[in-house]
């Protein structure tokens, strides 16, 4: 791969990883609260299992938005790098919905329309650059299990 494409694959993995990052430092009172208060349903992972399953998956969105980036120019090649800042900014203050606000049900409205602009993500991504939609699937996956923790950890603390 030319040096071109490296740079541009790094600078989005690392604009999405930086985005993450601080919506995590920015809700990292609320986390701490979380754990040691907020009662928890079934199947929740340990704590540590969330930082790096995030690190992942916002490597992943870095990378298909640079694929996308990368493809040649088309209306879904914009519209998905549109979509890709829509839901990372959804993405950004649900944690710090949940976390930091503790606005667990207004949290699982937002992680709902969150995974409908992922899903519609992907789908525009498939027109642009499959491989980019397909590296979208984990991360979709990751929020539909995170929606069952919402509304259990919504259900559970009322």
């Amino acid at each position: 791969m030319e040096m071109k494409k490296w740079k541009t694959y790094g600078l989005w993995i690392l604009f999405t990883e930086a985005v993450g990052g601080l919506s995590g430092w920015l809700a990292r009172d609320g986390m701490q609260i979380y754990k040691a208060v907020v009662e928890k349903p079934p199947l929740s992972p340990p704590s540590w299992v969330f930082p790096v399953v995030w690190t992942i998956l916002f490597a992943l969105m870095g990378a298909g938005a640079a694929r996308v980036y990368l493809a040649p120019a088309s209306p879904a090649r914009s519209q998905g790098l549109r979509l890709f800042l829509v839901q990372l900014a959804f993405n950004f203050f649900w944690s710090i919905l949940f976390f930091e606000l503790q606005q667990f049900g207004f949290a699982c409205i937002w992680l709902a329309a969150l995974w409908v602009l992922i899903l519609w993500m992907a789908l525009t991504y498939r027109r642009a650059d499959r491989p980019a939609a397909w590296m979208q699937v984990p991360y979709l996956l990751w929020v539909a299990f995170a929606g069952y923790l919402n509304v259990g950890v919504w259900l559970l603390n009322r």
